[in-house]
């Protein structure tokens, strides 16, 4: 569905260099980073402020027009993939770091900035911004935000929630507010800024953020435990945590995800082991030089065949590929990838996993798991071909045994990819039918006519 000259014409006085109506230009657009979605939209309006965003929600609002917001496009639950005859706000352009406060711990920046970047800013005060998603280098924070993002240090540092102290929001009226502040305590009234954390650009437009930063730790060791089964990768976890060191990032690859990797990146993996863990503590150095001692010695106990230190920065990041390239590897393997997001409770990690395999075996299915096993997050990726019909009716299939055993399990159907598209059909089930429909009072209340992201989290 084309939108009308009215509205192309409104839209081009708001934004004349920005606006985007060329089917070559759509088809861009018309998609994220989850596999088999897609659509094109009426139009793209790459805008540049606040107040374009403002004027483009009140052209839209006016003629009953849907918006999708977009940042770079890497989310892996649809929730960027635009609906028929809307108008696609793309805020890349929005990308300014405005403010690094060193001495309150902040930074305040537009919603567009890459995630990596605001890192980058904030190192060369000697601080960090924790959260680090696998696309931190291309991602931007106000799709972090939107989606809740986690990332590879999530287990001891948490999810983008714990790191936002502030959002200026446009609402689907085009009211702006701003939620928040730079207070560390502040209880006065609802904690509004949080309703909007991880909404998925169902309630309003993220525009800036204003973030929390931590004084960057004064040493790091990294190691890489081998093992000739999950199930022993699985328990020197439990026992890591068990014996309350909390590392920085607590990662695994199952036996496909290594081979995928070690083709990819070449940096010395066994192909014929069972697990890998990616094992990093971060802090003072004493501390760290312990607590590495500790789970080298927990890993050995629970039957790890070789563990490997880095020796310094460079091996480190060479041994933490292993981990970050998982994604990239799978892909090269067939020409549809979907990674899924899953999360039980840690004690449920091996049994999980196991299913996991299972079901892939059970469905004659190629998939490779691998993630955040410190915080029992799971990433089963299905390796397939999105125009192969029968195999992909076998993958929704492996897809809902896996998603009802983990709901079994107590756990969530996304630890940190969000709902969108992807997901929906699921959320009613895991919630429950009284807090799914306070969730839907909540956008009718501040979308009532549904023309933010609609589809999404809800039909």
């Amino acid at each position: 569905m084309d939108l009308s000259p009215q509205v192309l014409a409104q839209l081009a006085a708001v934004c004349p260099d920005g606006l985007l109506t060329a089917p070559e230009d759509l088809a861009v657009y018309g998609f994220d980073g989850t596999a088999a979605l897609k659509q094109r939209p009426g139009a793209v309006v790459l805008v540049r402020s606040t107040q374009q965003v403002v004027e483009c929600v009140r052209i839209a609002a006016a003629h009953s027009v849907p918006i999708v917001t977009r940042g770079s496009g890497t989310g892996l639950s649809g929730g960027s993939v635009p609906v028929a005859g809307c108008i696609v706000l793309c805020l890349v352009q929005m990308d300014a770091i405005l403010e690094v406060d060193p001495n309150n711990l902040t930074l305040r920046a537009q919603s567009g900035a890459i995630t990596q970047k605001i890192d980058e800013a904030a190192g060369k005060h000697g601080l960090f911004y924790p959260p680090d998603p696998g696309s931190m280098k291309i991602s931007t924070i106000g799709g972090n935000v939107a989606e809740n993002s986690g990332g590879l240090r999530g287990l001891k540092y948490g999810v983008t929630r714990d790191y936002v102290m502030g959002l200026e929001v446009v609402l689907p009226d085009g009211r702006v507010v701003n939620l928040g502040n730079a207070c560390v305590k502040d209880v006065a009234g609802y904690s509004m800024k949080d309703l909007f954390i991880g909404s998925e650009g169902t309630l309003g437009i993220i525009t800036e953020v204003r973030l929390k930063l931590l004084p960057r730790p004064a040493a790091r060791r990294t190691m890489l435990a081998m093992f000739e089964r999950m199930e022993d990768a699985a328990q020197t976890v439990s026992a890591i945590i068990a014996a309350r060191i909390i590392p920085c990032t607590l990662e695994f690859l199952d036996r496909m995800t290594i081979r995928c990797v070690e083709d990819f990146a070449r940096i010395g993996l066994p192909t014929d082991c069972g697990a890998i863990l990616l094992m990093e503590t971060d802090g003072h150095p004493a501390a760290v030089a312990e607590e590495a001692q500790q789970m080298e010695a927990l890993a050995r106990l629970h039957k790890a065949r070789e563990v490997r230190t880095a020796k310094d920065a460079s091996e480190a990041t060479t041994l933490a590929t292993a981990r970050r390239s998982a994604f990239s590897a799978l892909a090269r393997v067939r020409p549809t990838t979907i990674l899924e997001d899953i999360t039980v409770p840690r004690s449920a990690l091996a049994e999980m996993v196991g299913f996991i395999a299972e079901s892939a075996a059970r469905h004659r299915l190629q998939v490779g798991t691998f993630g955040h096993m410190g915080d029992g997050n799971l990433h089963p990726t299905f390796l397939t071909d999105e125009r192969d019909h029968e195999e992909m009716a076998r993958v929704h299939l492996a897809l809902e045994e896996i998603v009802t055993k983990t709901l079994s399990l107590g756990g969530t159907i996304t630890g940190e990819h969000g709902v969108g598209l992807a997901k929906k059909q699921w959320i009613r089930k895991q919630l429950g039918d009284a807090s799914f429909e306070l969730m839907r009072q909540i956008k009718m209340a501040l979308d009532p006519r549904a023309l933010l992201n609609p589809g999404k989290i809800f039909d």
